[in-house]
């Protein structure tokens, strides 16, 4: 992923396995990451998401959800694009994600590349959050 400016990703995901597995994925595309388990973590943290690049969040986490936690993003003024990864694929979950406005959907499993794609792509200059 290299286009000579680094990114900043946030990444919200429960399963430390899968967090683990996109931390690494990141690094071995030399983008930055911080990693939280829940969405409230990343919200008390209150500073990654005001500078992140960009947010790749689970659906489905203890708590808040991913698409709640795009709206609590949105309330703070933070425009970075989310990303929502899920398991629970459906219709109508990927209908509510669009209206949203998730920069990309992906469905687990999903493949690395399809995820720097999808962060690649959210974070293009001029795309709009």
């Amino acid at each position: 992923m290299a286009t000579g400016s680094r990114r900043n990703v946030v990444v919200v995901e429960d399963d430390q396995s899968m967090r683990e597995a996109i931390e690494d994925l990141l690094h071995a595309a030399a983008v930055d990451s911080v990693l939280y388990q829940s969405a409230e973590a990343l919200l008390a943290d209150g500073t990654s998401a005001e500078f992140a690049s960009c947010v790749v969040s689970d659906l489905k986490l203890p708590g808040m959800s991913g698409l709640e936690l795009l709206a609590a993003l949105r309330a703070r003024g933070a425009q970075a694009p989310l990303v929502l990864i899920t398991a629970h694929d459906s219709p109508s979950v990927r209908a509510e994600a669009a209206r949203a406005g998730v920069a990309a959907y992906l469905a687990k499993p999903f493949l690395g590349s399809e995820l720097l794609t999808a962060i690649r792509d959210a974070t293009a200059p001029g795309r709009r959050p």
